[in-house]
C-alpha cells in the first residue's frame, strides 16, 4: 500500500524530525506521520501497529529512517527470490552415462510410447535401452562388408509404432522399412534421387476419426540439394503388405521410388526449398504443416504446407504433360504457401510448440531464439549463454521451459516467460565427453538423452507432487509449526527449508522466503517473548533468529566445529534475562544468551554444564519442554528423560520410559520420547506435590506422567491412540484441563487429564472427542487464540486449522479464503479428500471385520423379500421422528438389518478402497444405502456418529 511518493514524504517526515534533534521515532510519532500520508488516509491503526513491529523487531520501542528501507528492502528481495525459485529447474549431476564401445558415432535416439529407447548407429547397429541406459538387445541391420557387397551406411531413422515399423534412410538413396519388434527386413523404397539426409513421420489424426476410412500417413525427408520430400501414403498397411512381395535385392524386398508413385495410393511431392542441405524437417500435425532448416541465411527456416495452391497444382500439371521423366504423381517445385525465416548463418535445430504459439531456433551463431510462427520479422526473444553452436532445442509447454544442447555437450534450460536461463549442464559436471552426435527430450523419462562417446541421461529434479485433489501448503513435508499472537500469523517451516507465514484470519500466504538453512531442512521452531522474532533449528546444525516478516536473519547460533542436526529448541526467560536453548544428535543442552549487548552475528553457546557432560544423555536428545521458573526437561532416542535445574545446571531426576508388557521381550521396542509437556498448573503447588506434572509420549501409543519432585517416580499412563500408535505431538489447554495428543498416522485424540494421575486410581482417563487431521505423521500441534484453535501440520504437506472441538476450518494454501469468525465459512462439516478416502479413516468395529460371501447378502435379500412383516423393512425416508424414537436403530438390530449393515461397510471398504468416496451422491450412485430425503441434523455427521465414539455401536 506504501507508494514511492508515500516513501518520500515519510522520509522528508524524518528530516523534520532530524532537524529538531529526533533521529528515531517512537510508535506515536511514526503513526502520526504514516497518517500524513495522503494515500494512508483510510489505513486501520492496527495496520500501521503491526508495521511498526514488524521493523522493530527487537522490541526497542523506536525506529529509524534506514530500517525502514532495510524492512522494505529486504521483504521485496525475499519475494524475487520466491518468485525465482518457483520458476526453478535442474538437472541431476553427474548425468547417468553408459559408454559405448568403439564404432561409428550415433545417429538419433528415439523414445516410443512402450518406454524403450531405441538408438541407430552409422553403420546400422539398433540398439534398445531401458529409460536408466541398461541395454537390452541390439542388432546389426546392414550385412557385413565384403569385396562383392556395396558398402551401405544410415543417415536417420524414424519409428512408425502404429504399424510396429521402423524406417532407416540410408547413403544408397534408399528408405528401408523394417519390423520393430523383430527387426526383420519388410521392404525398401529406392533409386531416391538423392541422399535422404534427415526424416520424420506422422500418421494423421483425422484418420482415425472413421473406421471405413482408409488409414494415412505422412513421410517427410530432406535432402542433400535443399530440397524436402513428402511421401502421402494411404492404406498403409495394405501398401507395405504388397511391397513385401516384390523382388528382393541385398535379401529384402525392394521396389523404386518411380513404381512406387504409379499406385494412387501414394503420393510424392518435392520442393526445392533451400539452398544447401537440409539439416532438420519435421512435419507438424497441429499447424499441418512441414518445418525445415538449412544452413543456407536467406532460407535458414521455412514453414509451408503439404500440398501445393490450386494455381500452382495446375501449373505443376502442365509441367508433367510437357515431360515425361518422372510420373505425374512426381512434382519438382513448390514454393507458395510458405514461410521463410533469415537467420544469421543458418538454423540447424528448431522445435515449435502450437500450444504456446512458439517457435524456437539454434544455430551455429551459439544463439537459441524465440519466433511467432508465420512472423519472420524479428524474433521475439534471444537467449545468450552457449560458447558453441546449438545443435538441439525442444519446448515443452507443461512446465513452460526450452531445452538446449550445444554441440560442446552443454545443456541449458531457459524459462520461456522470463527469457532468461534457470540452470547449465556444463560437461565437466555431467562427465558428459566427445562429440555431440544426437539428443532427445523426453517428457515420459524427465530427462534429456545426449548421445556422444557415450549414451547419457540427464534427469530432471523432480519433487513429489500431491496425489489427486490434496491441498498442500508446502510442496514438501512440514516438519513445525507455530502462532505469533502478536500478528496473529502461523508461521510454517518444511522440510525444504522453507518458510511460510499465513494469516490465520483468513488462511492466505502473507509471505514466504526460502534456503532459510541452505539445502537442510528445518526440524524445529520457536517464537521469542514478544513475538516478533523467530528462532528455527535444522538439521545443519545452526540455530537462526529471524524477522521473519521480510526474512532477514538477525543472528546464527552455532557450536564451534561441526554442528550435528538440531531436533528442537525453546526459549526461556530467567531471572530477567533470556536464552536460546537447542538440543539434538550433539547429546548436550546448548544454552545461547540473548541480549542485545551480543552483537556478534555468529553467537557461541555458553559452556555446558557440569553434570550434562558428566552424566547427560548418551543418545540423541528429541524434545525439550520448560516449566517456568528453573525447570527443564529433555527427552531421547533411548526413552529416557531428565528434569535439570536451570539455575544450577543440576539433574533434578530421570526416568526410564517404560515398556510395553504386551509384547515379548524378544521384540525391540521404540521407546523414544518424541514429546514432553509440563501441566503448569500442578508445579510447585504444595497440595499436588504428589501429582504428576511432566507428561510425556512413550512407545506404542501410550502417554506416561511423571511426578518430578522427591527425585520423581512414575504416576500413571494410558494408551492414547487406538491404533497403537507412536505419539508424536502433545499440546495442553490453558487450565491443562483437555490433552490433546497426535500419532504417527495422523489422528489427534482429546482427553480429559484435569483430575487424572493425581491420586492412586489407574482408571485412564475420559476421552472427550476424537479424529483423523492428516494422513501422514503429525509434526506439530498447537492450541492458539485463547483455546478457541487447533493448528496442525503434517509430513502429508499440509498445515490445517481446527476448532477446540475438532471442526475442520481449512487448509492453508487452499483457493478459498475463510473467515475465522464466520463458521459458515469453515470446510466444516467436510474433511480433507485425501483423509476421506484412505483406508486407515474407515472406522473400526468387530461387525467390520468378520467375513461375509456375496451368497450370504443376497440370501438376506431373498428373505426379505419372502417376510411381509414391516419391521423387517428400512424406512425409505429418515426424517428426525425416526432418528428420535429408534426405529432406524431398531431395524439395523434385526437379522436382516444386520446382515443388511454388514453389506453396506464392506462393500464401503471395498469401494473407498478401489476409487474413493467424493461425495454422498457416490454412495446414492452406488446403490450401497438409502438416501435419507430429509437430512436436517447437521450435528450427525459422520465423524459424530463414528462407531468407535458412540455409546451404542449399533446405532
Amino acid at each position: 500500500m506504501v507508494s514511492i511518493n508515500d516513501l518520500k514524504h515519510i522520509k522528508q517526515a524524518f528530516d523534520e524530525f532530524a532537524k529538531a534533534g529526533i533521529d528515531m521515532l517512537d510508535y506515536a510519532e511514526f503513526q502520526t506521520v504514516m497518517r500524513s500520508c495522503p494515500s494512508l488516509k483510510t489505513v486501520k491503526d492496527t495496520q500501521i501497529q503491526h508495521l511498526f513491529m514488524k521493523i522493530d523487531y527487537t522490541g526497542d520501542g523506536k525506529i529509524e529512517w534506514h530500517e525502514i528501507c532495510t524492512y522494505i528492502f529486504l521483504e521485496n528481495k525475499k519475494k524475487e527470490e520466491t518468485v525465482h525459485r518457483s520458476k526453478m529447474a535442474a538437472f541431476v549431476l553427474p548425468a547417468i552415462v553408459k559408454f559405448l564401445n568403439c564404432g561409428e558415432p550415433l545417429l538419433r535416439i528415439h523414445f516410443p510410447p512402450n518406454g524403450t529407447v531405441v538408438t541407430l548407429r552409422e553403420d546400422g547397429l539398433v540398439s534398445f535401452w531401458t529409460p536408466k541406459l541398461h541395454l537390452k538387445s541390439k542388432k546389426n541391420l546392414f550385412p557385413e562388408r565384403s569385396i562383392t557387397r556395396r558398402p551401405n551406411w544410415a543417415t536417420d531413422f524414424v519409428l512408425m509404432p502404429e504399424y510396429n515399423k521402423l524406417i532407416i534412410a540410408t547413403g544408397s538413396r534408399e528408405l528401408q522399412f523394417y519390423e520393430f519388434s523383430s527387426l526383420e527386413p519388410c521392404c525398401q523404397l529406392s533409386a531416391l534421387e538423392t541422399v535422404p539426409l534427415n526424416l520424420d513421420y506422422c500418421k494423421k489424426k483425422d484418420c482415425f476419426v472413421s473406421s471405413t476410412r482408409p488409414d494415412e500417413c505422412v513421410i517427410v525427408y530432406g535432402d542433400t540439394e535443399g530440397c524436402v520430400n513428402i511421401l502421402l501414403m494411404k492404406s498403409i498397411r495394405e501398401k507395405l503388405r504388397l511391397w513385401k512381395r516384390s523382388p528382393q535385392v541385398d535379401n529384402i524386398p525392394n521396389i523404386s521410388i518411380d513404381h512406387a508413385v504409379e499406385s494412387p495410393e501414394v503420393t510424392f511431392i518435392r520442393w526445392k526449398v533451400h539452398q544447401d542441405w537440409v539439416s532438420k524437417v519435421k512435419y507438424f500435425e497441429s499447424i499441418s504443416s512441414i518445418v525445415s532448416s538449412s544452413a543456407h541465411e536467406e532460407t535458414a527456416l521455412v514453414i509451408g504446407s503439404i500440398h501445393p495452391s490450386t494455381y500452382k497444382q495446375e501449373q505443376m500439371r502442365g509441367t508433367a504433360e510437357v515431360s515425361d521423366e518422372r510420373s505425374t504423381k512426381v512434382t519438382q517445385r513448390a514454393t507458395c504457401n510458405q514461410t521463410i525465416f533469415i537467420v544469421p548463418k543458418g538454423v540447424t535445430t528448431f522445435d515449435l510448440c502450437k500450444n504456446l504459439n512458439l517457435l524456437v531456433t539454434g544455430g551455429m551463431d551459439k544463439v537459441v531464439r524465440m519466433w511467432i510462427p508465420y512472423v519472420p520479422r524479428n524474433p521475439t526473444g534471444i537467449l545468450k549463454g552457449h560458447s558453441a553452436p546449438v545443435a538441439y532445442v525442444c519446448v515443452t509447454s507443461e512446465n513452460g521451459h526450452i531445452y538446449s544442447v550445444s554441440t560442446d555437450n552443454t545443456a541449458k534450460i531457459w524459462h520461456i516467460k522470463d527469457q532468461t536461463c534457470l540452470f547449465t549442464a556444463h560437461p565437466n559436471s555431467s562427465q558428459i565427453k566427445g562429440e555431440l552426435s544426437a539428443c532427445i527430450y523426453s517428457s515420459a523419462a524427465k530427462g534429456l538423452y545426449i548421445a556422444s562417446d557415450s549414451i547419457a541421461l540427464l534427469s530432471l529434479k523432480t519433487k513429489p507432487q500431491p496425489k489427486g485433489i490434496q491441498i498442500v501448503s508446502h510442496k514438501e513435508p512440514v516438519l513445525c509449526c507455530g502462532y505469533s499472537e502478536q500478528f496473529r500469523q502461523v508461521v510454517s517451516c518444511s522440510e525444504g527449508s522453507v518458510i511460510k507465514i499465513w494469516d490465520v484470519e483468513t488462511g492466505a500466504l502473507i509471505f514466504e522466503f526460502g534456503c532459510a538453512h541452505g539445502d537442510s531442512a528445518i526440524t524445529c521452531m520457536t517464537f521469542d517473548t514478544s513475538g516478533r522474532r523467530l528462532m528455527t533449528g535444522g538439521r545443519d546444525g545452526l540455530i537462526k533468529l529471524w524477522n521473519f516478516n521480510n526474512g532477514q536473519c538477525v543472528k546464527i547460533l552455532s557450536r564451534e566445529g561441526k554442528c550435528p542436526e538440531i531436533c528442537d529448541c525453546s526459549y526461556l526467560t530467567l531471572h530477567g534475562n533470556t536464552f536460546v536453548i537447542s538440543v539434538g544428535w550433539s547429546r548436550r543442552i546448548d544454552i545461547y544468551l540473548d541480549s542485545k549487548e551480543e552483537t556478534q552475528f555468529i553467537q557461541r553457546p555458553t559452556p555446558s554444564w557440569q553434570d550434562d557432560m558428566r552424566n547427560g544423555h548418551k543418545e540423541d536428545i528429541l524434545c525439550i519442554a520448560h516449566c517456568t521458573p528453573h525447570l527443564l526437561a529433555t527427552g531421547s532416542f533411548d526413552g529416557e528423560i531428565i528434569v535439570w535445574n536451570v539455575v544450577s545446571g543440576r539433574i533434578q531426576c530421570r526416568f526410564q520410559t517404560p515398556q510395553s508388557q504386551k509384547i515379548s521381550s524378544s521384540h525391540v521396542q521404540n521407546t523414544s520420547v518424541l514429546s514432553l509437556i509440563f501441566l503448569k498448573t500442578r508445579a510447585f503447588v504444595p497440595e499436588l506435590a504428589s501429582s504428576a506434572w511432566l507428561v510425556s509420549s512413550g512407545s506404542r501409543g501410550y502417554v506416561n506422567f511423571w511426578s518430578v519432585l522427591n527425585g520423581g517416580k512414575f504416576v500413571a499412563s494410558f494408551q492414547a491412540s487406538h491404533l497403537q500408535q507412536q505419539i508424536t505431538k502433545l499440546a495442553l489447554t490453558q487450565d491443562d484441563s483437555m490433552l490433546f495428543t497426535a500419532d504417527h498416522v495422523g489422528f489427534i485424540y482429546v482427553y480429559n487429564v484435569k483430575q487424572y494421575a493425581m491420586g492412586p486410581e489407574q482408571n485412564p482417563p475420559e476421552k472427550i472427542n476424537f479424529w483423523r487431521a492428516h494422513i501422514r505423521s503429525i509434526t506439530g500441534l498447537k492450541i492458539v487464540d485463547k483455546d478457541q484453535f487447533l493448528l496442525t501440520s503434517s509430513m502429508d504437506c499440509s498445515v490445517r486449522l481446527w476448532n477446540i472441538h475438532g471442526d475442520y476450518i481449512g487448509t492453508f494454501g487452499q483457493e478459498e479464503d475463510w473467515r475465522i469468525e464466520t463458521p459458515s465459512s469453515w470446510k466444516h462439516p467436510a474433511v480433507p479428500y485425501e483423509i476421506l478416502i484412505d483406508p486407515l479413516s474407515m472406522p473400526s468395529h468387530p461387525v467390520l471385520d468378520e467375513e461375509i460371501n456375496q451368497s450370504d447378502v443376497l440370501s438376506s435379500e431373498k428373505s426379505e423379500n419372502l417376510d411381509n412383516q414391516t419391521d423387517s423393512d428400512p424406512p425409505t425416508i429418515l426424517n428426525d421422528r425416526d432418528i428420535e424414537d429408534g426405529s432406524i436403530s431398531s431395524w439395523f438390530r434385526s437379522e436382516p438389518g444386520r446382515r443388511q449393515r454388514h453389506a453396506i461397510f464392506k462393500h464401503l471398504n471395498r469401494a473407498s478402497n478401489r476409487t474413493g468416496l467424493k461425495d454422498y451422491n457416490t454412495l446414492k450412485d452406488l446403490d450401497l444405502i438409502v438416501m435419507p430425503q430429509t437430512y436436517k441434523r447437521p450435528d450427525l455427521s459422520l465423524r459424530k456418529i463414528n462407531p468407535l465414539e458412540s455409546k451404542d455401536a449399533d446405532e
